[in-house]
């Protein structure tokens, strides 16, 4: 008695609450952490060949135009921007059921 709450109406507890924040924060905490990995390893001394008389292509192990620490920083950025995008799909289908109601 008292409570403003209709009887189908159920309130989240705060234990659902916790990993609402939680999410969005570590998602962030990804593209944060993978933007600083990509940008602190950006440094890359690479080399051109030339073999013009060769019939052999040429292709070199690991050649890349960023290094392996760039790479991984941006993939882990992209995780969190994928955190981050799901979580906020989520919480616009769980506002638009709720309004529908």
């Amino acid at each position: 008695m008292g409570e403003n709450n209709t009887p189908g109406e159920d309130r989240p507890s705060k234990r659902a609450k916790l990993p609402a924040a939680v999410v969005p924060c570590l998602g962030l905490a990804a593209v944060l952490i993978g933007c600083l990995v990509a940008f602190l390893n950006r440094d890359f001394t690479g080399w051109v060949a030339y073999a013009p008389l060769s019939n052999q292509p040429f292709s070199a192990n690991g050649a890349a135009f960023i290094t392996q620490g760039t790479q991984v920083g941006l993939a882990v950025a992209g995780v969190g921007l994928l955190v981050l995008a799901f979580w906020a799909g989520l919480r616009v289908g769980r506002r638009r059921s709720l309004d529908t109601r």
